[in-house]
């Protein structure tokens, strides 16, 4: 077929379509990209994005801005990042309450964590650490694990427990202690780690699992008493504090519940940015400042790949949706 005049204009005009995207995604960023963190400001979550936003805009050369949005233990900064464009401008601190647990806890997600999000880099593995108000551990004589099992024992219903937010790791490690111990206390949620800390220090909490980095420096004052962490191994940041399934005794025995949290974009959001961004993440824990920072404050710095943050998010979420089962949580 000869090709016309008409043809090659056709062909010249439909041909700059496909590169647009390209070129677009090659330029990125040309502004500010927002790191939404769906919980109150002051908790472990809050701690990791701004820890690593400063690295991202040296990296990239634009600002990358913290910006909390709490409420519904992470649903709702999620479901906002969800409904984003994928340009690489909203991007998610996630956690393993928003992209692994939820799921199985709320009977309906005001989003999608696989079909509604590309997972970029997991930033850092946590435990959690059982805290306890002194005041309240001096009244109902817990020093321990075990006495602090018998108190819930002679005083079921209370004793309160405070969290992070409804679904959230810190109250899913209780909700797992309460169904293997066979005991009860009042869960009280939050908005995020900071305001639930707040009530805890001053005494209107007893006690919360929180995630170590959050608790950490309260623990160190001695604002709060630490009985326990929650992972299958002791901490190197509190290495003289048992983990609760060796200070348990036979009713703990394989307690685990621990923590991650990670970058995650919207859906459509192209490989090469997703790519690039967990790169930059990888660049900036592997510096002997940020490194340290992060495991002084009890966290476990990753940088992984998209590919391999993908299929963690997966099996968290099969792990969870049995915790969530066989401890009978719900949303309260």
């Amino acid at each position: 077929m000869r090709l016309t005049r008409r043809h090659f204009s056709l062909a010249c005009a439909a041909a700059p379509l496909a590169p647009l995207a390209a070129r677009a995604q090659a330029g990125w960023p040309t502004k500010a990209v927002r790191i939404v963190v769906p919980f109150a400001a002051g908790g472990t979550t809050d701690i990791l994005a701004r820890a690593l936003a400063p690295e991202l805009q040296r990296a990239f050369g634009q600002p990358f801005v913290v910006d909390n949005k709490p409420g519904a233990g992470g649903n709702s900064g999620a479901a906002e990042v969800a409904k984003a464009p994928g340009d690489g401008y909203a991007l998610l601190m996630g956690t393993v309450g928003t992209h692994a647990i939820n799921v199985s806890l709320y009977p309906k997600l005001p989003y999608d964590p696989v079909k509604d999000f590309v997972p970029i880099t997991l930033l850092a593995g946590v435990p959690n650490v059982l805290v306890i108000n002194p005041a309240s551990a001096q009244r109902l004589g817990v020093t321990d694990v075990a006495s602090f099992v018998k108190a819930l024992k002679a005083n079921p219903g209370r004793i309160n427990m405070a969290s992070s937010g409804n679904g959230t790791s810190i109250h899913l490690a209780g909700e797992l202690f309460k169904s293997m111990t066979g005991t009860f206390m009042l869960h009280i949620p939050y908005r995020g780690s900071g305001p639930a800390l707040i009530d805890l220090m001053g005494g209107t909490m007893d006690v919360m699992f929180d995630n170590l980095p959050s608790a950490l420096p309260h623990i160190k004052s001695g604002k709060l008493k630490a009985l326990a962490v929650t992972s299958s191994q002791r901490s190197a940041a509190l290495p003289d504090v048992p983990t609760v399934a060796e200070a348990g005794g036979p009713a703990l025995k394989g307690y685990e519940a621990s923590s991650w949290f990670g970058l995650l974009g919207p859906a459509g959001l192209s490989p090469e940015i997703a790519g690039r961004i967990q790169a930059e993440t990888a660049k900036a824990v592997a510096t002997p400042a940020l490194k340290e920072r992060l495991l002084s404050q009890g966290a476990i710095p990753s940088a992984n790949t998209p590919a391999a943050f993908t299929r963690l998010i997966d099996a968290e979420t099969r792990k969870w949706a049995q915790v969530v089962k066989t401890s009978g949580a719900k949303v309260d």
